[in-house]
């Protein structure tokens, strides 16, 4: 019964990490990234301060609710 169970855990697993693989090695995925880089790096050209201000306050956001006051 146990190993039943663990041979359906594993096909799930591999079926979701091939699913997974063929995501990330479509073209059209890759292509949307390069979309989405070159227009970050523009935005970030053309407005520098507000870029790195934004970086900062992200940052620090991001620092506050991942620390734990325990």
């Amino acid at each position: 019964m146990d190993e039943e169970i663990l041979e359906n855990i594993n096909e799930r697993l591999d079926k979701t990490l091939d699913r997974g693989r063929r995501m990330v090695e479509e073209e059209e995925l890759a292509e949307r990234i390069d979309e989405l880089k070159l227009r970050a790096e523009k935005i970030i050209r053309k407005h520098p301060v507000k870029s790195v201000a934004g970086g900062l306050l992200a940052g620090y956001i991001l620092g506050k609710l991942l620390s734990s006051d325990d």
